[in-house]
């Protein structure tokens, strides 16, 4: 017999959660939510997850969601606990990432009177969510209760016992609907929501009768107003001799090979990729900032020359600051953004948002076009990113070991088809300078680009993808979200890279003084700390290497393991990170083909 929350909220909400194919809840400890929690244990449709820090919990849920694509519900009890859900709710945001946040509460009669656990909680995410509901109270549960608190305005104290059910017909009709609005528009639209949840105590029973619901809307949103009838923008491309194409952050297979071909054929078009645009084409600029950090140190008139006059842009966020330098000061005349939601200025051009799939666009661009300009711009910028590679390809094979060393052999070692979870700060940038396996999956936090949560979102994605997942993260990074590996739910073939320089080492390539008292402590944070006892504590293997020997077979060996999870710490020299990063943008550009 099934067994549902006495309250009826409680038990609304967790149905409707079924019902609209909510199936991954994770769960964090408290008293408040038991309602929730145990709705939602007690039905077999859902798979629960415990975990007892909310911020872990947070982004492990967020990194189901990405990869499942739909979905995933928070719960939580009252107070402070809600707070920490904040940064991975933002990333969601700006990630377009669907979480569903339910933040159990007390009675609005109750906040600001001195109760514990109890903060403001309606709206706290306000800026950061695509919609929220404010949903009422019942009545009808614990109505004794509610007539004894003077405090209280739910129901006249004289109420009977009819007006007392016809007030909770009207709050059951109302969250009803309320809820299947907010659950729709998070599958629509791809984004967090939240339901602040006041219910009143006892928090603990349970009934076999099912509450009678109003038939449900399940259909989709209004379809979003697609721009149609591309004519007189296909005639601009068209007659346009330069033209960029700029991939940011998609999942593996968004665009059609056979459409990337046709951008990549185009003799007047220059496509740009990032690792996690999870797009390879042997046409295309796949590390963007070899070619522009190469560029910053020749003559500003080669630069210049290849400004674009149109940039089309598919994807999320871009990792290379210097492509967006160069775009801000080479401004093109004309930035077109593709993407069913939303469009960023981010290179202060933008004057079209077509509101569709990349594939849609690229198609209906390119359909029964017979008179492409053909030139030689894509020949000309490719041939330079060639030159600068080819120019950096033997400073590579002769690497010290270093930052830039580690990522090199691993990109030259791991195997195919790895689910490659990236932390954010260096290890993001350091990714886009090397060759991949073509076959490797990327993913990275590149909504808010936070170090916080990374290891919680790969361990989350574990869950789903049917792919070994690996995360490479820096050590400042790894310590600060040492929770995300406390929960029961590490997979065995679960491995992380860990490259420990001892602190910030991205800030030793930033402008600013170094190696000063100051500097050390409050920038790049610098420490002494391993993770040996850390992999101790939560169950994995443990492996260090500190030279490019031990590193070459040590890798070997974490990738044919499959014994458990496993940390491979490699320890680099902190000084010299950032000298021979900064080298390698030197080595090629010199004996540059330009001058």
């Amino acid at each position: 017999m099934n067994k549902y929350p006495l309250i009826p909220l409680a038990q609304t909400l967790v149905r409707l959660c079924a019902h609209h194919q909510i199936e991954r809840i994770v769960i964090c400890a408290g008293s408040r939510n038991a309602p929730l929690t145990n709705g939602f244990v007690s039905d077999s449709y859902f798979k629960t997850y415990s975990i007892v820090d909310e911020r872990a919990a947070a982004f492990f849920a967020l990194g189901m969601a990405q990869q499942l694509n739909q979905p995933v519900a928070l719960v939580c009890t009252s107070g402070s606990a809600l707070l920490n859900f904040y940064p991975a709710i933002a990333e969601a945001y700006y990630s377009d990432i669907s979480l569903v946040v339910l933040s159990a509460d007390r009675m609005p009669h109750r906040i600001d009177i001195g109760d514990g656990q109890t903060i403001r909680q309606t709206g706290v995410f306000e800026p950061h969510l695509e919609a929220a509901a404010l949903l009422k109270p019942d009545v009808s549960h614990a109505t004794q209760t509610l007539l004894q608190n003077p405090m209280q305005k739910l129901i006249p104290f004289d109420a009977s016992e009819s007006v007392i059910a016809d007030i909770q017909a009207s709050i059951q009709t109302y969250n009803t609907k309320e809820i299947s609005r907010v659950l729709r528009i998070s599958i629509d639209r791809k984004g967090p929501v939240h339901f602040n949840v006041p219910m009143e105590e006892p928090l603990y029973g349970m009934t076999s009768k099912a509450l009678l619901f109003d038939e449900i809307d399940t259909n989709q949103l209004a379809e979003s107003n697609i721009e149609k009838g591309l004519d007189s923008i296909k005639k601009l491309w068209n007659k346009s001799l330069k033209k960029w194409v700029i991939i940011g952050v998609l999942p593996p297979g968004s665009i059609e090979k056979k459409l990337i071909e046709r951008l990549c054929e185009d003799t007047s078009v220059v496509v740009f990729t990032e690792t996690t645009s999870n797009i390879n084409h042997p046409r295309a600029i796949h590390s963007i900032d070899t070619l522009m950090a190469s560029l910053e140190l020749i003559d500003t008139k080669h630069r210049a020359a290849m400004s674009p006059d149109i940039v089309l842009t598919f994807g999320g966020m871009v990792v290379s600051k210097k492509i967006k330098s160069f775009l801000r000061t080479h401004a093109p005349k004309h930035h077109w953004h593709v993407n069913e939601k939303k469009a960023y200025n981010t290179y202060y051009r933008l004057d079209q948002h077509f509101v569709q799939t990349p594939n849609s666009f690229i198609s209906e661009l390119y359909y029964s076009v017979e008179n492409h300009v053909k030139n030689d711009f894509h020949t000309t910028i490719f041939s330079k990113y060639q030159h600068f590679k080819n120019q950096g390809i033997a400073y590579l094979n002769n690497l010290p070991f270093s930052d830039l060393n580690v990522f090199y052999q691993i990109a030259n070692t791991i195997p195919n088809g790895v689910h490659l979870q990236i932390a954010n700060s260096s290890s993001i940038r350091y990714a886009q300078l090397v060759d991949w396996p073509e076959s490797t999956n990327f993913f990275c936090n590149r909504g808010t680009s936070g170090i916080d949560g990374s290891t919680a979102t790969a361990v989350g994605a574990a869950q789903i993808s049917s792919k070994p997942t690996v995360l490479i993260t820096g050590d400042l990074s790894f310590f600060y979200d040492i929770n995300g590996l406390w929960n029961d739910y590490i997979p065995k073939n679960f491995k992380i890279i860990l490259i420990n320089n001892q602190g910030g080492g991205i800030f030793r390539i930033l402008p600013g003084e170094k190696d000063s008292p100051s500097y050390d402590r409050y920038f790049e944070t610098i420490h002494n700390r391993d993770a040996k006892y850390v992999a101790k504590a939560f169950g994995f293997k443990y492996q260090k290497a500190t030279s490019k020997w031990q590193l070459k077979r040590k890798l070997a060996r974490l990738f044919r393991s499959s014994e458990g999870p496993r940390i491979l710490e490699i320890q680099t020299p902190r000084k010299i990170n950032d000298t021979v990063l900064l080298d390698y943008f030197k080595s090629m550009a010199s004996n540059n083909m330009f001058n």
